[in-house]
């Protein structure tokens, strides 16, 4: 599997194996460290460090970042590298913080390698967890398309395999991982998943219950793959800018099936600096397209207003009222070239 990924992400010289300690990310950098010890992987020149990154989320964690620093560098892995993070959670849950803090880290940590692709353990299990919160979510398709064998430097190798291959593997190679308790707590909704729903799963509908979710996952990456470029280049072909704001012709918006224009539309508030919008949200923005008159505005995540200017009400009442920009008292701005149009804009953050 490994020699695969390598081999699908065109042979990187130097790779990052980001580990926790646990036994997935322990069982990868195990397989890992036999291509290091070789040098190669189908000929082609590699060698192999390592991140362990402290979230300092528990007690002891600086010493068991300490500990799994130690086993990787016995297995032959470096530079191994310990990098402390701080997890903030301003606006996120703990869950995505950590993972926010973690990734930067890692990042960093391959910068500082010069590696061109960091390893990370996920397994299908882990792929199986991501589906189903997804759909307790309500998701649409790209997070049912769960995660993604290689997404840049990121490559995950093990999607393809159970957790309990990982922890088979550390028993071979006489390792003694980690747990993480947050693993099991039940305050974190994947640990819940994890350690209940799954398992009830199996017993209730019969055993592959995981091996569906993950094929589900795989189906469905396809499928958000086609919808995303078609997207990309609808808008790109749409897209009109104005200084900080940009607008999409109305008439062409409509013609669009219904999966392209909400696509559209969120990529039009990311644009602009907002974030991707509930499906609540690029409703309501979607809606303006049937409203009569100039409208708006719809507020979407990250401060972006999004309006429909009327070319029609312009002409039949160039003197009509302009609707405002919600609490900044703003005019929004009229002219043949932003008419017929939706307009989004990133709004004035509220003075304080």
């Amino acid at each position: 599997m490994l020699q695969d990924a390598l081999a699908q992400a065109g042979y990187p010289q130097h790779v990052l194996v980001a580990c926790s300690g646990g036994p997935d990310s322990l069982a990868l950098a195990s397989v890992a460290a036999y291509f290091a010890r070789r040098g190669h992987v189908g000929g082609h020149p590699v060698t192999v460090g390592a991140a362990v990154v402290d979230h300092q989320l528990q007690e002891g964690s600086a010493r068991v970042a300490a500990d799994t620093a130690q086993v990787l560098q016995e297995l032959g892995l470096a530079p191994v590298e310990v990098r402390t993070v701080t997890v903030a959670g301003e606006g996120l849950g703990p869950e995505a913080a950590a993972r926010e803090a973690r990734h930067a880290a890692l990042e960093a940590a391959a910068a500082n390698q010069g590696a061109d692709a960091i390893l990370l353990g996920h397994t299908l299990d882990d792929q199986a967890e991501q589906v189903l919160l997804g759909l307790a979510r309500g998701s649409g398709t790209r997070s049912l398309a769960g995660m993604r064998p290689a997404r840049g430097m990121l490559l995950r190798p093990f999607l393809g395999l159970r957790r309990a291959d990982t922890e088979k593997i550390c028993a071979v190679e006489e390792l003694n991982p980690w747990h993480d308790p947050s693993n099991s707590d039940p305050a974190f909704a994947r640990s819940r998943t994890r350690v209940e729903v799954l398992p009830h799963l199996e017993e209730k509908l019969g055993p592959g219950v995981a091996e569906s979710l993950a094929r589900t996952a795989s189906i469905l990456q396809l499928d958000a793959d086609y919808l995303e470029d078609v997207a990309d280049a609808t808008f790109t072909s749409l897209v009109e800018r104005s200084g900080l704001e940009l607008s999409l012709p109305e008439e062409a918006l409509r013609a669009l099936d219904p999966a392209i224009r909400f696509r559209v539309i969120a990529k039009a508030a990311a644009d602009v600096g907002g974030q991707q919008p509930s499906y609540q949200r690029l409703l309501a923005a979607e809606a303006l397209l049937r409203r009569q008159g100039s409208a708006g505005p719809v507020e979407l995540p990250g401060g972006v207003g999004v309006y429909r200017l009327s070319l029609a009400q312009l002409e039949d009442d160039p003197a009509a009222d302009r609707p405002a920009a919600g609490d900044q008292g703003a005019p929004v701005p009229r002219g043949g070239a932003r008419c017929g149009k939706l307009v989004f804009r990133p709004q004035k953050p509220p003075a304080k």
